[in-house]
């Protein structure tokens, strides 16, 4: 027996080895169990390839039957949120992916006010969570937080519009912010450079703050390096999006046919949509992180510093109402001690004496029908009145 003790825990690699070298296994097992979850938003305005760039990405069809308003309808209308839920396995390993569209987005004439049901939407999952987790039953919280968020930019302007500015600015301490340039067979490779430049000038320049990829550790290999220096040089990712399967040399691929050639999607040296994708994948833990220690974590403390603010108001303003009644009361004994020392009447003449009782004062004429006993009355009605505890009356008795 001793010395198969030996050979087990001289030998790890040996079966039936047992030991805390095996914790990573027993975790890896317990989150393919578990499966993944997260979310991702797309914000940007019509007819910029959201959608088809969503299909392409994770390889199926998220809007089978979408509905494009025309010009009238979109006048008036506001933003709306469309969320939609798809289980992905692969190899074992399941994902539970939420992707929010925001359809109406800067359609309207007047796009004030448009990111507003974004941003609310974005707090309410976050309020949500923070209930559940707050519940007496946490065992299966889902978590519909918003992870990342990819913010389509146009392609035909000269950079980012006032809009996108103001929207960035809104929501960038609220969701990890991936900048993406739409449609980008539309530049030459001069014109894309340049572009993605002069996005990244205004970014700094309105200090906006987008998601920024954790360095490499020292000890990963070399290629691992190389491939986070890419994508943080891509940034932001200028990618083009289809559902097509072209033949091109016998070999089917997803792209666009034009008349001077294909666009191929998954070509590195047409676009950065295998760049995007391979930085939503490997990174798609820490922007659950970033959103869990840095982005919830301050809305829950600015949500609970909230809530012990109103607690601390409502104890100022019930002391200061109390305070309030004791200065009226006091200053209605005083004007009763005032009244009782100069103006106020004196009491009937009996119904036995002979002279009758003449006034001397207009005040006298007004009240001399005012008994003594009327006194104490009028005190224990004003002291009532202004002050109902009569609690404190008991113990501390009428002030002086």
């Amino acid at each position: 027996v001793f010395q198969l003790f030996y050979i087990v825990f001289q030998f790890p690699e040996t079966a039936g080895y047992v030991g805390f070298a095996n914790l990573p296994n027993q975790v890896h097992r317990k989150s393919v169990k578990k499966g993944f979850e997260f979310t991702l938003m797309v914000v940007g305005e019509s007819g910029l390839g959201k959608s088809t760039l969503i299909n392409s990405l994770f390889l199926t069809d998220l809007y089978p039957e979408r509905y494009i308003p025309g010009a009238a309808e979109k006048i008036e209308r506001t933003v709306q949120i469309e969320a939609s839920t798809v289980e992905i396995e692969e190899r074992g390993v399941k994902l539970r992916l939420t992707v929010v569209d925001t359809p109406g987005y800067g359609d309207a004439i007047n796009s004030q006010d448009c990111f507003k049901t974004i941003i609310q939407y974005i707090d309410n999952q976050f309020e949500r969570y923070l209930h559940d987790e707050s519940g007496l039953n946490r065992r299966h919280i889902v978590d519909n937080r918003v992870h990342c968020c990819f913010y389509f930019i146009s392609p035909f302007g000269h950079g980012l519009k006032p809009l996108d500015v103001e929207f960035m600015k809104a929501i960038h301490s609220k969701v990890n912010i991936v900048p993406v340039i739409a449609k980008a067979d539309t530049l030459t490779l001069k014109e894309r450079d340049r572009l993605k430049r002069r996005i990244l000038d205004e970014i700094a320049e309105h200090g906006i703050k987008i998601y920024q990829l954790p360095d490499a550790d020292s000890d990963e290999d070399e290629e691992f390096k190389e491939q986070t220096r890419v994508l943080k040089a891509s940034i932001p990712f200028a990618v083009i999006g289809s559902n097509q399967l072209i033949e091109v040399k016998g070999k089917k691929i997803r792209g666009r046919l034009y008349p001077w050639g294909v666009v191929e999607v998954e070509n590195p040296e047409h676009n950065d949509f295998l760049k995007l994708r391979t930085m939503l994948v490997t990174h798609m833990q820490d922007l659950q992180e970033v959103t869990q220690d840095l982005h919830y974590e301050n809305f829950r403390s600015e949500r609970l510093k909230r809530s012990g603010r109103n607690v601390e108001e409502d104890v100022m303003d019930k002391d200061q109402i109390l305070l309030q009644k004791e200065a009226e009361l006091r200053r209605m004994h005083q004007m009763i001690a005032h009244m009782q020392r100069k103006d106020w009447p004196r009491p009937r003449s009996p119904p036995h004496r002979t002279p009758p009782y003449k006034p001397t004062s207009s005040c006298d004429e007004d009240c001399s029908v005012v008994d003594i006993p009327l006194y104490k009355a009028i005190d224990d009605f004003v002291f009532k009145t202004i002050h109902p505890s009569t609690n404190h009356v008991a113990a501390h008795g009428p002030p002086s």
